[in-house]
């Protein structure tokens, strides 16, 4: 019965793929192609069936998606009927996806394995960037685990035609759970699930030692900061114990399912969510390690599969390629949401309970406070509206000031003890970042002042305030002084007959740097940008005060102004 199924799916979307080679889905014009490598590529080639005709190249991608959701929802359904599915759920209108979601119910939520293929998505409830910010969630999905589509996170078959392997490496850190026994808290690892994410080394470098032996100890560091950097290990190698007792109940947090995307590394999994083979069986994990919460390759290199090993670093995966000339939020500087809970939970965890100004203004604060802080600067600073949507937006904060009558002395320290916790949880320390972000507190913090006193009346129905940089001062438009020396490039001098071109002689001789520090102005990697200001550009280099770490040679100066004079070439 799979078998024939899979048959009758593949020869529908054969059927589809000639009707819309004739009457293209404007939406979706890869969608011919999409139906070539991510549908009938899993399926399996199959035999030409007479020319069917649809109501509209919609309606025929609507009636195949249902035949393969229903077909997915089978008990025991062949994982590639699933693949195939979770493509064709990609190419419907989002207003249509709960009708698929109903109609594959009865499928088990989790994550399933495909042999040499990708990690196939069953009723998620939440997937995010690195960022935090949600990314677009379907009923089905395929997550691409060989590390060279083209549509990452997704998965576009391109594992097929690179002999993607999913087996362990012989080689791999060998599955040993290692202890640790501390004055108040024992620790223990287990090296051969260890993603190396650096979230323990890197924040409680006192306990934990990278590249270090021992690799832990426990001693050295307050009781709370490891409960907090165990909790945080994404990949479940670490748990602690209390009196011979192991706390696996405290290490693995009552935590809804979700799937972060890390920026270029693997799938951060945390909710218990269940993870099969093609079979449907559990798959195996190492000794002692969690089973709320783990970390999936998604470089097609870990010596762990499906277990990210860390070999993301040595290949060098990257994804999200960042466009250099696209505007950053401060938002996005500062890390996202991730980097600013872990600031706020530094701050009411660590500096809050012992401070006596402070501290008694959040003695009865709500479990959740640091979230919803969290969720408020996010917003502020260009993120997602997570406060507005969950909590009410400006006028919920007023309420939760007024007629606290906050002290100037409190205000001062909330400040100073935010911004400790800041450079704690390692927010960017550049000097443009930290410009907006204390004015932010300061700006923030003194209206806040101002609504708690018995005498204020708060300006109903006021909006959000947004923050950007101070004066447009983005980090990455000034030379640092600590940035590597960029080494000035060759000149290309054309012949004396050879039209001087942009591409070919202009572009080369500007160095990131010289883009970066002039991107408030103008792009110089921009044909038209350059062509636009070329003259005024030749001016300032022939006056050498542009660059600003260095004049051009003449040699230099001479290539662009033949240009300038030649028609500027592109």
């Amino acid at each position: 019965m799979p078998e024939k199924l899979s048959i009758d799916i593949a020869r529908a979307a054969l059927s589809l793929l000639q009707y819309l080679e004739k009457h293209p889905i404007e939406a979706i014009p890869d969608a011919p192609e999409r139906l070539r490598t991510r549908v009938i590529r899993p399926l399996g080639e199959t035999d030409a069936t007479d020319e069917v005709t649809y109501t509209s190249p919609e309606a025929g991608m609507w009636e195949l998606a249902q035949a393969a959701t229903a077909a997915a929802a089978e008990p025991g359904a062949p994982t590639a009927i699933v693949e195939a599915a979770a493509a064709l759920q990609a190419m419907v209108p989002p207003e249509r996806l709960p009708e698929l979601a109903a109609a594959q119910s009865a499928r088990p939520a989790g994550i399933q394995l495909v042999h040499k293929g990708p990690y196939l998505v069953s009723a998620a409830e939440k997937v995010v960037n690195h960022l935090g910010e949600p990314l677009p969630v379907r009923p089905l999905m395929a997550l691409c685990r060989c590390g060279q589509s083209a549509d990452k996170p997704y998965c576009d078959g391109t594992h097929a035609t690179v002999d993607f392997q999913d087996t362990k490496d012989p080689k791999r850190v060998p599955n040993q759970r290692d202890t640790y026994v501390g004055q108040q808290v024992t620790v223990f690892d287990n090296r051969g699930i260890c993603a190396h994410s650096g979230l323990c080394t890197d924040r409680l470098a006192g306990v934990f030692h990278a590249g270090g032996e021992p690799f832990v100890t426990p001693s050295g560091g307050r009781m709370d900061e490891i409960v907090r950097a165990v909790r945080d290990c994404p990949s479940g190698a670490l748990s602690f114990a209390i009196d011979g007792r192991e706390a696996r109940e405290q290490v693995d947090q009552p935590r809804k399912p979700a799937i972060t995307v890390t920026e270029d590394g693997p799938y951060r999994i945390v909710g218990g969510t269940p993870l099969v083979d093609d079979e449907g069986v559990d798959v195996p994990r190492n000794t002692g390690v969690s089973r709320e919460h783990y970390s999936l390759c998604r470089c097609g290199h870990s010596q762990n599969k499906p277990f990210c090993s860390g070999m993301h670093y040595y290949v060098g995966f990257h994804d999200p390629v960042i466009d250099p000339a696209a505007e950053v939020s401060l938002f996005q500087w500062a890390g996202g949401y991730p980097a600013l809970l872990r600031m706020t939970r530094i701050f009411y965890e660590k500096y809050v309970p012992s401070d006596p100004l402070v501290g008694p203004i959040f003695a009865n604060m709500a479990a959740d406070h640091p979230e919803r802080v969290a969720e408020w600067l996010g917003e502020v600073f260009g993120g997602p509206k997570f406060y507005s949507t969950e909590h009410g937006g400006y006028s919920r904060m007023i309420s939760q000031h007024v007629g606290k009558n906050l002290t100037a002395p409190q205000r001062a320290r909330w400040v100073q003890l935010i911004s400790q916790s800041a450079e704690d949880a390692g927010l960017p320390a550049d000097a443009e970042f930290r410009a907006a972000f204390v004015a932010y507190l300061e700006w923030g913090s003194r209206i806040a002042f101002e609504n708690s006193q018995s005498e204020a009346h708060p300006p109903p129905n006021m909006p959000m305030p947004r923050w950007w940089w101070v004066c447009n001062a983005e980090p990455r438009f000034r030379a640092s002084a600590l940035a590597p020396i960029e080494e000035t490039p060759e000149v290309v001098l054309p012949g004396d007959d050879e039209t001087v071109s942009f591409q070919t002689h202009i572009k080369p001789l500007f160095r990131s740097r010289d883009r970066e520090s002039m991107r408030f102005a103008f792009d110089l990697w921009s044909y038209d940008d350059v062509k636009e200001h070329g003259v005024a550009i030749l001016d300032q280099l022939g006056r050498g005060s542009m660059p600003c770490d260095g004049a051009w040679s003449k040699e230099q100066v001479q290539v662009l102004r033949r240009w300038t004079e030649s028609g500027m070439s592109a």
